[in-house]
């Protein structure tokens, strides 16, 4: 669970899928129509290892830049934030994904604006953030510290976006450099979000290049989505594949947030982990909009 999202401890969630084999030596296809701007890429099936889809960069440590570091040891920054660093490690998550200033980035789901306020402090004045909340979130919680934190002066160039998450983000946010989802993919299955249409919309969001980038609790391998409430957890290999299924490219995965020792059979929500809090194991992958 969130670290930010302590009361989304109530929920419904579903999901399922399936496949079907071509027949052989099929009559040549007719032309596709010409793709409509902005729309994703249609999905290939490539094999791990192929030519067509690289494996991604490992990234086992991460070199953070002294501007960045100097973002997250900032005086004015509130203890309450200071107090979540050691187990979200900030500084690393920022130069893992490559924040500069002057950059247009946006923070879906960004609770009480932890996260959006780093990358407002990153990007700085010639830079945009639009910090998304969907009304269940800023019904429940996150309206007034998020209302509190919006009229800090480090916050000046976050733009404030109330959207669903299966549209997350204004028509002007478009050409961003990267859009964050941090803690949140797996309340989106028990939220029943349309994923595939979230995912589509940020693709369109980004310019070509632009980094989708994603982190969350790890589930055990195979146990997919059904423990997404019960122990606020998903399976990596899901939103692998249901991101790559929106056009988008696994670029790398880093290590930074990784618990070797993390059983992965104990809740992860910050109202029942206790002193576990910020010690589950986290996968932290970065996907790209290809460039073509």
């Amino acid at each position: 669970m969130h670290p930010r999202h302590p009361l989304l401890a109530l929920a419904l969630a579903a999901l399922t899928g399936c496949a079907a084999a071509p027949p052989a030596a099929p009559p040549a296809p007719p032309a596709a129509p010409p793709a409509a701007p902005d729309a994703a890429p249609a999905a290939t099936a490539t094999a791990p290892g192929d030519a067509a889809a690289p494996a991604p960069a490992q990234v086992a440590s991460v070199d953070v830049p002294a501007a960045l570091r100097a973002v997250v040891e900032a005086a004015d920054r509130a203890e309450a934030d200071r107090a979540l660093d050691a187990g979200r490690k900030p500084a690393e998550t920022l130069a893992f994904f490559g924040i500069q200033p002057g950059m247009k980035v946006a923070e879906l789901m960004a609770g009480g604006g932890y996260t959006a306020e780093l990358l407002a402090r990153a990007v700085g004045p010639s830079g945009v953030v639009y910090g998304q909340n969907n009304r269940f979130v800023l019904e429940r919680f996150a309206e007034k510290p998020w209302s509190e934190r919006l009229k800090k002066p480090a916050m000046k160039t976050v733009v404030r976006v109330d959207r669903e998450l299966d549209d997350p983000l204004p028509p002007e946010a478009r050409d961003l450099d990267a859009v964050f989802l941090i803690l949140f993919y797996h309340d989106a299955v028990w939220l029943e979000v349309d994923r595939a249409a979230m995912n589509r919309a940020i693709f369109r969001a980004l310019k070509p290049g632009g980094v989708y980038a994603i982190i969350d609790h790890s589930g055990r391998d195979g146990t997919g989505v059904t423990e997404v409430k019960t122990l606020h957890r998903i399976d990596e290999k899901v939103v692998r594949e249901e991101v790559e299924r929106a056009g988008f490219r696994i670029d790398a995965e880093a290590a930074f947030l990784r618990t070797p020792g993390d059983t992965r059979d104990w809740n992860a929500s910050p109202m029942v982990a206790g002193d576990k809090r910020g010690q589950s194991d986290r996968f932290v992958l970065k996907f790209v909009k290809p460039a073509g």
